[in-house]
C-alpha cells in the first residue's frame, strides 16, 4: 500500500469505509441488499430506525433472532480491511526505523565510503581497487563537507533559474486565458452587430412594406369611387333601353308610350363625354445600388512587449469592458414564456463555463440553450438520453473538462406512481452529444445537481417520503454512476434543493423546507447551518439557487422574498445583491464575475457589478 498512489489507496479506502462512521470497516456484516456496515454501526442504527431500513438505499431488512450479531459476516471486505491495516502498520513501522548506509551500486555488498577526486564520484573499496586504482580519494562525510557550498550554489542558481522559467509558463497562461477571453469577447461583439444589423434590415423592410400597402389601397380607393359614379349611370340607361326594347317585342303600339321617356334618357347620356380611364399612381420599389452592408473589421492592434510578470495575476482580477464604469451595475434581462429560440418554460437550471457561454435547462421544452454574457442566444440542443428518449432537464452543471452534467426525468414529468418515467444522470459535451449515462432512484421530488471538480464527483440532491415526512439527502457518484457516500441524513434535511461545491471542497445545500443551508465537509461531516424563515437581513423564505464567488462567498437566490443574497463563508450576512428580482431560482457564477439568475417568470438576469 505503500507504494500505491495516494489516489488509488483513497479509493480503497472509499471501498473499504463504512458509509455511517467513515472508517475502515469493523466486524462488517452484509444486508440482503448487498450493502455492508460496521456491526456497531448497523446496531446503533437499528435503535433509532423502525423499521430497519438500509442506511443507502432505504430496503427494508428483517433483522434475525439475534439481531445485528445474527446478519452474515462480509468475509472480503474483513480480510482486505486487515491486510490494509497491516500494511499500513507495516509503513508506519518502516518509517520509523533509522535507514542503513549507503550501498555501491555496483558492489552491493559494500558500503559507500570514499569519495574519487578524479572521477567525482563516491565509491567503495571494491571500486577503488577495480576502477579508481591510484586515483586521489578522500572521505565521504569529509568531501561532502567541502562541495557542500559549491552544490548548495548550485541549487540555489538553480532554484532561480526555474523561478524565472516558472514565471514564463504562468505569464504564458495568462496570455492564453486573456486571449480566450478576448476571442469570446469579439465573437459576441460580432454576434451583436449582426443581430442589430438584422434588426435594422428587419425594421426597414416592415416601413417599406407598410408603404406600398398603403400606396395600393389609395389606388384601390380611387377605382371604387369611379365605379360607384358610373354605376349608377349605366343602371338607369340599361332600365330604360330595357323597357322599350320588351315593349317592342311584344308588338302592337305600347312602345310608343315608351318613347317619350326613351328619348329623354338617350338625349340625357348623348352629349356626355364617356368615363376617362382612372389616373392611378402605383409605387415602385428601387433597391439600393449598393454592395452587402459592412459589419466591421477585424484588426490585429500592436502594443509593445511587456517584461515578464514575477507572479501570475490573481484569478480575481477585474476587468472592465467597453464604456462601462467601474462600479457601475449593470443588468441584462432576456427570455419570456415560449418555445422558440431564447424562450423558456422553466428554466430551472443554470450554469456557465469558463469561456463566458451560459447553458440554461428549459425543462418544458426539454432543452438545453446557450446564450453569450450578453443574452444572445446562440444555439441550443434536446435533452435526449438516448435514441429518440428525451427528458425533462431540472439543473445542469459543468465539470472540470467542459462538459455538462444534466439531472432530469423521462416520460410524464413529477408525476408520481407513473411507470412510463425514470430519472437519469446524463452527460453532455457543449454542442449536446451523450457522453455517458447512469440512472438514479425516481422519486415524486426534483433534484438538482453539482459537480465537485478536483475529485470529478457527481453530487444530486434526493428526497424520499410524502409531504408530510419528506427525507433530504445528497448523493455523491462517479461518473460511471457507482455510490460514493451519503450525506445529510442525520441533520434533518427534508427537502434539499439546489447544491454547490466551494473551493475547499465543502458541499453546501439550499433547504426549501427548513429555509436554510447546510453545509457540509467533502467526507459529508456537518459544518453548519445558517438562515432561517423571515424576511429580515439573514432570513430566507424558500431558497432555491445556490453559488459561490471566488472569495468563496455564498450567494442564495431567496425566491419568496424576491431577492438574491450574499453570505460570507461562515454564513454571515453580507448584503443584498438584488431586491427587485421577481421569484428568483436558480443562480451560477462567470469566471468573469456576472452573476446569472433565472426565474420563475421564464427570464434570466445577469447582473455586473453587483
Amino acid at each position: 500500500m505503500g507504494s500505491a498512489p495516494s489516489s488509488l489507496k483513497r479509493e480503497v479506502h472509499e471501498e473499504l469505509s463504512c458509509s455511517i462512521c467513515l472508517e475502515l470497516f469493523t466486524r462488517p456484516k452484509v444486508l440482503p441488499c448487498q450493502h455492508t456496515f460496521c456491526q456497531d454501526c448497523l446496531r446503533d442504527h437499528a435503535e433509532v430506525r423502525t423499521p430497519f431500513q438500509c442506511p443507502i438505499c432505504r430496503c427494508q431488512v428483517r433483522l434475525p433472532p439475534q439481531g445485528v450479531a445474527g446478519l452474515p459476516d462480509n468475509l472480503m471486505a474483513a480480510n482486505m480491511c486487515e491486510k490494509v491495516r497491516k500494511q499500513e502498520t507495516l509503513l508506519e513501522e518502516t518509517e520509523k526505523q533509522p535507514q542503513s548506509g549507503n550501498r555501491c551500486s555496483f558492489h552491493p555488498s559494500e558500503e559507500v565510503k570514499l569519495y574519487c577526486k578524479q572521477c567525482n564520484l563516491p565509491v567503495c573499496s571494491e571500486c577503488c581497487e577495480e576502477s579508481h586504482d591510484g586515483h586521489p580519494t578522500t572521505g565521504l562525510k569529509k568531501a561532502a563537507q567541502e562541495r557542500r557550498s559549491t552544490v548548495q550554489a548550485l541549487i540555489h542558481e538553480g532554484r532561480n533559474i526555474l523561478e524565472s522559467f516558472n514565471s514564463f509558463m504562468c505569464s504564458l497562461k495568462e496570455t492564453e486565458k486573456t486571449l480566450n477571453e478576448q476571442k469570446q469577447q469579439r465573437e459576441n461583439s460580432i454576434i451583436q452587430a449582426y443581430n442589430q444589423m438584422v434588426q435594422k434590415l428587419t425594421d426597414r423592410k416592415d416601413q417599406l412594406l407598410s408603404e406600398s400597402g398603403e400606396n395600393h389601397t389609395k389606388n384601390l380607393d380611387r377605382i371604387q369611387t369611379e365605379r360607384d359614379r358610373v354605376s349608377a349611370d349605366v343602371n338607369e340607361l340599361s332600365a330604360a333601353c330595357d323597357r322599350a326594347e320588351q315593349e317592342l317585342q311584344q308588338g302592337g303600339v305600347k312602345f310608343l308610350s315608351q318613347q317619350t321617356a326613351l328619348t329623354e334618357a338617350v338625349g340625357k347620356y348623348r352629349g356626355k363625354a364617356a368615363p376617362t380611364p382612372v389616373q392611378t399612381q402605383p409605387a415602385v420599389f428601387q433597391p439600393t445600388d449598393t454592395p452587402v452592408p459592412v459589419l466591421g473589421h477585424v484588426t490585429v492592434q500592436s502594443f509593445p512587449s511587456a517584461p515578464i510578470p514575477a507572479a501570475p495575476a490573481a484569478r480575481g482580477t477585474g476587468h472592465h469592458h467597453g464604456n462601462q464604469r467601474q462600479g457601475e451595475r449593470q443588468k441584462v434581462t432576456f427570455g419570456g414564456g415560449g418555445s422558440g429560440p431564447g424562450q423558456f418554460n422553466g428554466p430551472f437550471g443554470v450554469t456557465v463555463s469558463d469561456e463566458g457561454e451560459i447553458f440554461v435547462a428549459d425543462r418544458g421544452n426539454q432543452r438545453i440553450q446557450i446564450f453569450t454574457l450578453q443574452g444572445t442566444f446562440v444555439r441550443q440542443f434536446p435533452t435526449v438520453v438516448s435514441g429518440e428518449q428525451e427528458m425533462y432537464p431540472q439543473d445542469v452543471a459543468m465539470d472540470g473538462e467542459g462538459n455538462l452534467w444534466v439531472v432530469g426525468r423521462t416520460g410524464n414529468l413529477w408525476v408520481v406512481g407513473r411507470t412510463d418515467s425514470a430519472d437519469f444522470a446524463v452527460q453532455y459535451n457543449k454542442q449536446g452529444r451523450v457522453l455517458r449515462k447512469f440512472d438514479l432512484q425516481k422519486t415524486g421530488w426534483m433534484r438538482e445537481v453539482a459537480v465537485d471538480t478536483r475529485r470529478n464527483h457527481i453530487l444530486t440532491t434526493q428526497t424520499t417520503g410524502d409531504s408530510d415526512n419528506p427525507h433530504g439527502e445528497v448523493l455523491v457518484f462517479r461518473p460511471d454512476g457507482t455510490l460514493v457516500r451519503t450525506v445529510g441524513q442525520q441533520q434533518g434535511m427534508e427537502w434539499p434543493r439546489y447544491i454547490t461545491v466551494d473551493g475547499e471542497g465543502n458541499i453546501l445545500v439550499s433547504d426549501r423546507r427548513n429555509h436554510c443551508v447546510f453545509v457540509y465537509k467533502e467526507d459529508g461531516q456537518f459544518l453548519f447551518k445558517f438562515g432561517g424563515w423571515g424576511s429580515g437581513e439573514g432570513q430566507l423564505d424558500y431558497p432555491e439557487g445556490i453559488c459561490t464567488d471566488r472569495a468563496g462567498n455564498i450567494i442564495v437566490a431567496d425566491m419568496d422574498n424576491s431577492r438574491v443574497e450574499m453570505f460570507d463563508k461562515t454564513g454571515k450576512f453580507l448584503k443584498h445583491i438584488a431586491t427587485d428580482m421577481p421569484e428568483p431560482w436558480a443562480v451560477a457564477m462567470a469566471t468573469q464575475g456576472q452573476l446569472v439568475v433565472t426565474s420563475w417568470t421564464n427570464k434570466v438576469s445577469i447582473l455586473h457589478n453587483f
